[in-house]
């Protein structure tokens, strides 16, 4: 077996209630500023706290603030008012809503209640609703308004064991009367009366929570088969946070912005537990279409997001750089080239010299400095990238524009966070070294394994998967493909399940092939193809609207989204994009042929995941006959 560990550190030791304890996984309670569950923690800041900002939340175009006192105010009467409906120790609590300040008082009101608090993606489907409560046995689900109650009223029938829905806004819902139907005024009216009669009670199960009991329910993307509930405990979800505070600088002071699904491990850290530990204040974009139109007017400190919207931003750069002037255009590739010249540098830690700084520092006044101001990243001292893939030149582009885009790597299961770059301790084309606590090793099949106190229980009610995914010797089996090098910098490769072997017997991991089409800003994503096949092919979906702008500039006519990808000036377009990531590669890994999916696909649809990852298996069965047209 092929074997590469990351190096063995003499562990501190760490002294609890006059007991010394080696700071391994397992022999120490893991704690922040002296909490051990994220409900002891939560009463800590909020007492702490009182009146200063928690977070803010756009009501009418305004931003409105609300305290650390508004937060545990709300988080009580809610989690009062489940158990004066019934709410018992270890029962799930499902909440299907988009990202708003009410998601964090059920989050927290759950867990302080003694529940189990498990998100649901918007983008689901009825049938998927159905399945989750169902498969995670909620007793309560929490729907944010009209649009999403219709979904449960659709499979009402298949939920027997639900008892009730709260519902968080009134608007068309006027008129309901339904008895498994509550809204959520109604229910932190009940929470208060209930706290009232009994107002030792809630402090009380706080007190009862322990390190070990599940906290979340996270239900896996379900990129092959049905989603599978994986269960995290309090102590690992501290363990990320007080591991994130060790390799990364967070501060009291700092303004961050949530908008990626609240369901998502990445984004449930970075806008509720991180924040909670660095009692930092949490704005909520209003929505997933407004998210830049947010990061201007709220300017984060730090920013972390999956590669697509990266992209996104980098695409839109690009779009207005185009529209520029003459001498706009000049200005801004001369100001980039000096900026590139210093990420070279920069980004691995290397003394920039004198004359690169000094040119970058002059293009950084005249140009930079306002392209951040504009992109709202002018106050950003890192940015971050998880969840997928993301191409080497993008991450140098932010560098050399003046945000440090360093990347992560974490999976739902050990707590979405095993390894860290940071931006003074970074090494390009990897996501780091394994955080505090947390050790990482290569085994078998060049598969990631890691060990620690982040590492789930394991998946609710499947003991069989649960076994799957640990070794024998109890390592977290990732299903990442990867190798270190002799610092301990982890570089991934693919996916173990991704692999694809041609007919000539070559293994092809498609991640770098893909994650490099996917540069071009024309280029949304990709598919590569070529599992038993002769050669590999490719399935493409276009930046919609940077294609649009092309075929626009270049007066080519479409009347819909296929219309644009059946013509032929666009066709040569991908076709360019495709042979100049060709040149990058081997023979054997060249792309021989593409098909541009001419769908426009979003979470809703069954191709992608709601973290907006294609389903490789369930793409290839939809679009069969494409794949063979090039074969």
């Amino acid at each position: 077996m092929n074997m590469t560990m990351t190096p063995e550190l003499t562990p501190p030791q760490v002294e609890l209630n006059g007991v010394s304890y080696n700071a391994v996984p397992g022999t120490y309670p893991i704690l922040v500023d002296g909490c051990d569950t994220l409900p002891r923690l939560f009463q800590l800041r909020c007492q702490e706290l009182g009146e200063r900002v928690a977070h803010r939340e756009k009501t009418l175009g305004i931003w409105k603030s609300y305290s650390w006192q508004d937060y545990w105010q709300g988080a009580r009467d809610f989690g009062m008012g489940l158990l004066s409906l019934g709410l018992r120790r270890g029962e799930v609590v499902s909440i299907l809503s988009e990202d708003r300040r009410e998601w964090l008082y059920a989050d927290l009101g759950i867990q302080c209640a003694g529940g189990i608090a498990s998100g649901i993606y918007t983008t689901d489907s009825a049938r998927q609703l159905a399945y989750l409560v169902a498969d995670s046995d909620s007793r309560f689900l929490v729907v944010e308004n009209d649009e999403q109650l219709d979904k449960f009223l659709e499979v009402e029938d298949q939920l027997p064991d639900l008892a009730y829905v709260i519902i968080l806004d009134r608007d068309g819902l006027h008129d309901l009367r339904h008895p498994r139907c509550l809204f959520w005024d109604e229910v932190l009216e009940m929470g208060r009366a209930f706290h009232a009669a009994n107002p030792e009670r809630f402090a009380e199960e706080i007190a009862r929570a322990r390190p070990e009991e599940t906290a979340l329910l996270i239900y896996t993307s379900g990129t092959t088969g049905n989603p599978k509930g994986a269960m995290l405990a309090y102590e690992n979800v501290l363990a990320a946070c007080e591991a994130g505070a060790r390799v990364l600088e967070f501060y009291s002071s700092d303004e961050q912005l949530c908008f990626l699904p609240l369901c998502h491990i990445l984004e449930r850290n970075i806008s509720v537990y991180f924040p909670l530990a660095a009692a930092s204040t949490v704005n909520f974009a209003e929505s997933p279409e407004t998210v830049f139109d947010n990061m201007r007017e709220v300017s984060p400190h730090h920013f972390f997001a999956v590669p697509r919207v990266w992209e996104k931003v980098y695409s839109r750069v690009q779009v207005l750089a185009q529209e520029a002037t003459g001498l706009g255009r000049w200005a801004f590739n001369a100001a980039l080239r000096a900026g590139l010249a210093r990420a070279d540098f920069a980004m691995r830690g290397q003394a920039v010299p004198l004359g690169v700084a000094l040119r970058y520092r002059f293009w950084d006044l005249l140009v930079l400095r306002n392209l951040r101001r504009m992109l709202g990243m002018d106050r950003m001292r890192r940015g971050g990238t998880g969840a997928a893939p993301i191409s080497p030149e993008l991450l140098r582009w932010y560098w050399a524009i003046g945000v440090p885009l360093v990347e992560g790597y974490g999976m739902t299961e050990n707590a979405g966070l095993a390894s860290l770059n940071a931006p003074q301790d970074n090494c390009p084309g990897s996501v780091g070294r394994a955080v505090p606590g947390v050790q990482i090793r290569i085994g078998a099949g060049a598969e990631i394994q890691t060990r620690g106190a982040n590492s789930f229980k394991g998946y609710w009610r499947n003991p069989e998967k649960t076994q799957e995914s640990f070794t024998a010797d109890g390592w977290l089996r990732t299903g990442d493909l990867g190798h270190l090098t002799d610092s301990g910098q982890l570089t991934i490769t693919g996916r173990l399940k991704d692999i694809l072997i041609t007919k000539g017997g070559k293994n092809i991991t498609p991640a770098e092939i893909e994650s490099r089409l996917k540069f071009s800003h024309y280029i949304s994503d990709a598919v590569l193809i070529g599992d038993g096949r002769n050669y590999l092919t490719c399935l493409i979906m276009i930046d919609q609207e940077n294609v649009e702008k092309f075929a626009q500039d270049k007066k080519v006519p479409f009347s819909d989204f296929a219309s644009l990808c059946a013509a032929p000036a666009v066709v040569a377009l991908i076709r360019a994009e495709v042979e100049a990531v060709n040149r990058e590669f081997a023979r054997v890994e060249q792309i021989k042929d593409f098909r541009l999916i001419n769908v426009l696909l979003t979470a809703e649809d069954e191709e992608l995941t709601a973290t907006m990852k294609l389903k490789r298996g369930f793409v290839e069965q939809k679009h069969r006959a494409l794949i063979d047209q090039m074969y």
